[in-house]
């Protein structure tokens, strides 16, 4: 296995479904999948995860906090986030720069998508 990527979401089967299409694709990524951002940062400050994949809207603490929390600790871990129907764009588009980053996918996204960003990110 080469890169390990944390996937988080509250919803299972959107980690689920992430893991599956990109181990379809590729195998190159040790993908790892949490669905409470306490149990994924915990992961990330384990100190071995190459790039975080997360959602923005979660119950026990949202994508923004999590973002944050991980680049004060780990700043070199690079992080994608995705969000849904919940939030307006313009306001994610807004707080992504207001945080120092535009990768944002907005759900339902292609896989190929991802995989680029995912690419992008590891280089």
């Amino acid at each position: 296995m080469g890169y390990k990527i944390v996937i988080v979401d509250d919803e299972p089967h959107i980690t689920e479904s992430i893991q599956a299409q990109l181990e379809a694709i590729t195998d190159e990524y040790d993908i790892h999948c949490f669905n409470f951002a306490y149990a994924a940062l915990k992961e990330v400050f384990k100190g071995d995860v190459d790039l975080v994949i997360s959602d923005i809207a979660m119950p026990d603490m949202d994508g923004y906090t999590l973002y944050s929390r991980i680049k004060n600790e780990k700043p070199n871990v690079p992080v994608i986030m995705m969000t849904g129907f919940g939030y307006d764009p313009n306001h994610v588009l807004v707080n992504c720069q207001k945080l120092g980053r535009l990768d944002v996918l907005l759900k339902p996204f292609p896989i190929e998508k991802l995989l680029m960003k995912i690419k992008m990110k590891l280089r």
